[in-house]
């Protein structure tokens, strides 16, 4: 008769063997408490991938200049290869004045959103998804035509949303979220310029 004691998963456990009638069980404890103990490892292993994977996750501020006049949020975010902008409407970025011409103010929140996107070494054609908010929809169509210029097929997914009013007399806000594409296409992919052939 011999009395073993061992440790599983932190506990002290005792067996009892009694001759050879006895060795079905051993078995059974042996098999158990390498169970447990593989299974406590592969906690450990999991834990620590992840931790592993949330330090190593980048989150970077995108704060071009001239686009920081103290308001309470950031233009642009990008977090692990992703780029979160906020909302940008059509007034001009220095003197704060919405232009009268609608097309221009959808101009102009576009190519805000690009300086953005340039900043985060991204173009239009990494833009992934869309929200327009517009304060009447029957620009939608004469939205729609300053818009097309920007994006190339294949375009990206697209939300529109008639709301009463934004601030002042903007018209239109527009934010993006976009991602690098793994291979850059050269055939239709449109260009952060600003040149007036638009």
């Amino acid at each position: 008769m011999t009395l073993d004691s061992v440790k599983v998963s932190g506990t002290r456990v005792r067996t009892l063997h009694v001759g050879s009638g006895f060795s079905g069980e051993t078995q059974r404890f042996t098999r158990a408490r390498r169970y447990a103990f593989t299974m406590h490892r592969s906690f450990h292993v999991i834990a620590l991938l992840v931790l592993a994977s949330a330090a190593t996750a980048e989150r970077r501020t995108i704060q071009p200049e001239g686009y920081n006049r103290g308001l309470p949020f950031t233009p642009g975010i990008l977090v692990d290869g992703t780029l979160y902008v906020a909302g940008f409407s059509g007034e001009d970025p220095q003197t704060g004045a919405v232009p009268r011409d609608f097309e221009k103010e959808v101009k102009q929140a576009l190519e805000k959103i690009g300086v953005i996107l340039k900043a985060a070494d991204m173009q239009y054609s990494d833009v992934v998804s869309v929200q327009v908010y517009l304060t009447d929809m029957k620009l939608f169509e004469r939205m729609n035509a300053v818009y097309r210029s920007y994006f190339s097929e294949p375009r990206p997914t697209r939300t529109i949303v008639g709301i009463n009013k934004l601030i002042g007399r903007s018209k239109i806000e527009i934010t993006v979220t976009a991602r690098k594409s793994d291979s850059a296409s050269s055939s239709g992919a449109a260009k952060l310029s600003t040149s007036s052939s638009r």
